[in-house]
């Protein structure tokens, strides 16, 4: 339709090919510009449902926009597969704690390497050691983003609460974990803060999500708010309760919960949320 009067306009003159220049160049410049972190990376929304499986053959047909799987242990195809299913992908990583059984874990050299954390073959790291960490875990986080991942699930990120054979502060918890989310931004990918409750407040501006154990059985959830309220995902697991007793808290907090069980196998069964499906 034409607007009313459009006939009377005067049409301006042909716009000089250096004018046309220069605003191709602005144009360009706004639409390429980075985000404040340096890169675009995906943001999950509260109440997308997941999976989460990190042991036993994966299967990719739990009908969730969201998988969290292990980066070590699957290849670019398997989170290609997820991908063309509508699924976004994050890989997990333990960022805190050395392993022995993965396939770097003779570049860490046993000064780093401190108490066990509970899980065998596992060792707290020396967090304050970011010279040695640093580009280990860069390593890490450009394999998961080589792979095609879409963010990471940063394991062991509170250390300083545990008896991890280093005086670890609250401060060294933090400049590491801000260290592994500029990482993680740096290569493109979203980043979640696993546990460390306690330093929410702090770092929550930092962290694109959160993934977090057994806060219903500890009756922690509420500190989660922060990430629900800047509209944040918050990745829930429970191990020992029933969805009876979690399920309406976790609505009403907009926490995306599951029941697992510790193997974190395929099994699942979930609260019901506002995602399934395609993850868009």
């Amino acid at each position: 339709m034409r607007a009313r009067g459009a006939a009377h306009v005067r049409r301006p003159g042909p716009v000089p090919a250096v004018t046309v220049l220069i605003l191709l160049a602005l144009l360009a410049a706004c639409t390429s510009a980075p985000e404040p972190d340096g890169t675009a990376h995906w943001r999950p929304e509260p109440g997308l449902g997941w999976q989460w499986q990190l042991s036993g053959r994966l299967d990719p047909t739990v009908d969730v926009p969201v998988y969290d799987i292990d980066g070590f242990d699957h290849d670019a195809s398997a989170v290609a597969d997820l991908h063309r299913r509508g699924r976004k992908v994050i890989c997990y990583l333990s960022t805190g704690a050395w392993e022995d059984f993965r396939p770097d874990a003779g570049k860490f050299p046993a000064s780093v390497r401190g108490k066990g954390n509970g899980w065998e073959g596992e060792r707290w790291l020396d967090i304050r050691r970011t010279d040695i960490l640093e580009p280990l875990m860069e390593a890490r986080i450009a394999m998961c983003a080589k792979k095609g991942f879409d963010a990471v699930e940063p394991d062991n990120m509170d250390g300083y609460r545990n008896r991890t054979g280093f005086p670890l502060t609250a401060a060294d918890q933090l400049r590491y974990n801000r260290l592994i989310a500029r990482i993680a931004h740096r290569h493109g990918l979203a980043v979640g803060l696993k546990n460390d409750l306690g330093q929410i407040p702090e770092l929550e501006p930092d962290f694109d999500f959160a993934v977090n154990e057994q806060c219903a059985q500890y009756k922690e959830c509420e500190t989660l708010s922060p990430f629900v309220k800047a509209g944040k995902a918050v990745f829930h697991v429970e191990y020992e309760l029933p969805v009876a007793r979690f399920c309406a808290t976790s609505k009403r907090l907009g926490l995306s919960s599951l029941l697992k069980k510790y193997e974190l196998g395929v099994w699942r069964q979930e609260c019901p949320t506002k995602g399934s499906g395609r993850a868009g």
